[in-house]
């Protein structure tokens, strides 16, 4: 059994129809979020735009999955989906879900750890824009 397989089993991934509207929505807040993370930025609040970044690339991969028919109910899985339905199916880079575990990790580490800087804030932002880029390609809404 996969790591996708197991997620199904587990529940941590449904079988779920989800409305264009649903889609629509979480790209409509991951640009919400993109947007703030980059005034967070500015504003030199590196902890905040990290968070933001990861949401925003949340939200990215959230609207990828939604619209092949499946709903996350994990952040891990979310990644493990975006593996199994897009990058083995060549429709994205594997480096997608290598940035989004990254921009996990840093979210993480910058909520819970109190660790964050420029560099890494930077890191994640330019990662969800890219992110972000990708989910408006696949989704036909550029």
């Amino acid at each position: 059994m996969n790591e996708f397989e197991r997620c199904l089993k587990d529940r941590r991934i449904l079988k779920f129809f989800a409305s264009p509207e649903m889609v629509q929505k979480e790209m409509d807040s991951a640009e919400y979020d993109l947007m703030h993370a980059e005034d967070s930025l500015l504003r030199e609040d590196s902890k905040w735009s990290s968070v933001q970044s990861y949401y925003s690339m949340f939200h990215s991969a959230k609207a990828l999955v939604l619209q092949k028919g499946y709903r996350e109910k994990n952040h891990y899985c979310l990644i493990i989906a975006l593996r199994e339905l897009y990058v083995k199916t060549g429709e994205i880079e594997e480096e997608a879900a290598e940035n989004l575990e990254m921009c996990m990790d840093i979210r993480h580490e910058a909520d819970y750890g109190l660790t964050y800087s420029p560099e890494a804030a930077k890191l994640a932002l330019d990662a969800a824009k890219k992110m972000f880029q990708n989910a408006r390609r696949l989704l036909g809404s550029e």
